[in-house]
């Protein structure tokens, strides 16, 4: 059995951890929970950190449990957030949950050993307990001065907290307990924003039951030129293929700077410390390699979504950054083709457009979207400056009539110059 504490501090994933803890973890199988937020019906690469955290529980021997909060869900976490967010009914909640569900068995083994995963949903619990049991069982366990010291209330006392929200390190305290209580839990795992809320179950549990419970916490991932992890200009990067294609996922990766690689090759891939070293060193002989970045994004992009979609996500990039073949381009998918091309100039024509010549369809068929006249089309080509498909067009073809195989049966790509494409829809 792996020395699960002394994993997360050679790969910089403790933040606090409380006295004792390790001494647990050395006593034999320990059963630890982490919480997930069923906000959205897939988690992003900001719950990576906590998927990786239970990872490496599970692979040190001991159990996870992965807590949805369907009941946490309906009332909303302060931590962090500088207003109060919507609720959600219970059927989104149901949904959602079922998604992260899917995903969690992406990475943890759920079905067999002594330390399989399980996963526990709070409103299990929460559904049967009316308002007066829970203050009764609970609330007098904890002093209101108590909660008003945590810093997550401090900081929202001048814009205003509502008493749900005041309320939910209570819900998130007894969690803590009722695992404890029913499955054994000892330790309750999570980002450092939530010390707060863990601290709170450990002293519910001290105080409700006499027991001993204990709290890691992993640091906030912030990038080196301070924006925010996991952001992008499209917004979160998700790991639903439907929300975030493979190859954008791929590229997230693979465009960290050279000090963020550094970090994220520890967190988030299973590498050990002396093939990370031998990565660390053979980049520093040749950054411009970006063996680091490659490293990284190959081994989560697998992990995430297949090997399959790894193979394809490096194939479109080597189209928009590399040298590529039509055979390449033809060989993307739909999702694919249309998630490298996202941005790039798109007009749609019709079948009866493309029965012309090149110069026609090059500027009059796409309204001069490419070339504002069939001179300039004509000047390009002689040059050898366009290329259909991946495929350079020569000056001869210039009057003849256009003969395409469309990409997906609809599609055609054209480039002028070195970077300039333009996506043709043909309806």
């Amino acid at each position: 059995m792996n020395n699960f504490i002394e994993e997360l501090k050679w790969r910089g994933m403790i933040h606090d951890i409380m006295p004792g803890t390790e001494d647990e973890f050395n006593n034999g199988v320990t059963t630890a929970y982490i919480g997930f937020d069923p906000t959205a019906d897939s988690l992003h690469v900001g719950s990576l950190v906590q998927i990786m955290t239970l990872v490496h529980l599970q692979k040190c021997g001991h159990k996870p449990i992965a807590l949805v909060g369907g009941a946490t869900g309906m009332v909303g976490d302060p931590s962090g957030k500088s207003q109060e967010r919507n609720l959600l009914s219970e059927e989104v909640l149901e949904y959602n949950l079922k998604g992260v569900k899917k995903q969690l068995e992406q990475f943890l083994n759920f079905d067999s050993g002594n330390n399989k995963a399980e996963l526990v949903n709070n409103y299990d619990w929460f559904k049967d307990m009316g308002f007066l049991e829970f203050i009764r069982d609970v609330g007098k366990h904890i002093t209101v001065n108590y909660m008003m010291a945590k810093d997550s209330v401090k900081s929202r006392l001048e814009t205003g907290m509502s008493f749900t929200e005041f309320s939910y390190q209570l819900v998130q305290g007894y969690d803590f307990w009722w695992l404890y209580t029913n499955k054994n839990c000892k330790v309750q795992l999570g980002g450092s924003d939530q010390w707060g809320n863990i601290v709170t179950g450990t002293e519910l549990i001290r105080r409700k039951s006499g027991g001993e419970a204990f709290a890691v916490t992993t640091p906030l991932i912030k990038k080196a030129d301070g924006t925010k992890f996991g952001k992008t200009e499209g917004g979160n990067v998700w790991l639903d293929k439907k929300k975030t294609s493979p190859y954008k996922f791929y590229q997230y990766w693979l465009n960290a700077s050279d000090d963020d690689a550094a970090n994220y090759i520890r967190i988030f891939t299973l590498l050990s410390k002396e093939e990370i070293e031998a990565l660390e060193k053979e980049h520093a002989e040749a950054p411009h390699l970006r063996v680091l970045q490659k490293a990284l994004a190959n081994d989560i992009t697998i992990r995430v979504h297949s090997k399959e979609d790894l193979e394809m996500a490096e194939k479109a990039s080597s189209i928009l950054f590399g040298k590529s073949t039509t055979e390449d381009l033809q060989s993307l998918d739909e999702d694919t083709l249309l998630s490298v091309f996202e941005g790039v100039p798109q007009t749609t024509i019709s079948k009866d457009d493309i029965k012309c010549s090149l110069v026609d369809f090059l500027s009059d068929s796409t309204d001069g979207l490419i070339f504002p006249s069939k001179g300039e089309a004509r000047r390009m080509l002689k040059g050898g400056g366009v290329s259909i498909n991946k495929s350079k067009v020569e000056p001869q073809q210039a009057e003849e009539p256009l003969e395409i195989e469309l990409l997906q049966d609809k599609y055609i790509l054209v480039q002028k110059g070195k970077k300039n494409y333009y996506l043709v829809v043909v309806e």
